[in-house]
């Protein structure tokens, strides 16, 4: 019978999607892992197997407990203003879609699981996306008169870039005044395409 485990795998799994959030896949040794997870190396291998095992476990849990939270959020929101407000402020509490921005420009045109986590992710953002703009369920959102999911997409991407912007400036005065430009620009009776 083997040693029982020494860590809550749950709480290394958090820990370790806020550091490859901060700093990439890449940017992440295995060194970096156990040092700052405070697992041994030999724990972290038979656990997940790799650095990658660690990654997409992190990956998922990002998903599960910050991004679908996020969606849920975004989807319930009573306007657009209230969803784009709501989706940049994510990053407050603990950044919603850092883990998801980081994947999709870092791992997702390398690693096909990667790509099919951040896919669904964002599939899900455009929906809830879809239902604010369209006020009622995403399969609507095809009718004339009402936005298309295309628009959707865009607003999602739109969204993703206001993020990113956001983590590689110090004012978040800038990333603010973006939204609030991209709110004034989608006034609800432009929307329909």
């Amino acid at each position: 019978m083997g040693r029982p485990r020494g860590f809550d795998e749950t709480e290394v799994i958090r820990a370790a999607a806020a550091l490859f959030a901060d700093r990439a896949y890449d940017g992440v040794s295995v060194d970096d892992l156990v040092n700052h997870l405070g697992v041994h190396r030999n724990s972290l291998y038979k656990t997940f197997g790799s650095k990658r095992g660690l990654y997409l476990a992190a990956l998922r849990w990002h998903v599960e407990h910050q991004v679908r939270p996020l969606v849920s959020a975004v989807g319930a929101a009573g306007d657009l203003a209230e969803a784009v407000r709501g989706t940049l402020a994510a990053h407050d509490d603990g950044g919603a879609l850092d883990l998801l921005l980081m994947a999709a420009a870092e791992r997702a045109p390398v690693d096909q699981e990667v790509r099919a986590e951040v896919c669904a992710a964002l599939d899900a953002l455009d929906q809830a996306i879809g239902t604010v703009l369209t006020g009622a369920a995403p399969d609507r959102a095809d009718r004339v008169g009402e936005p298309s999911p295309a628009l959707a997409g865009a607003l999602t991407a739109a969204l993703i870039g206001l993020r990113l912007r956001a983590r590689a400036t110090t004012a978040a005065t800038e990333s603010d005044r973006a939204a609030a430009a991209l709110v004034r620009c989608l006034a609800p009776n432009d929307l329909t395409i």
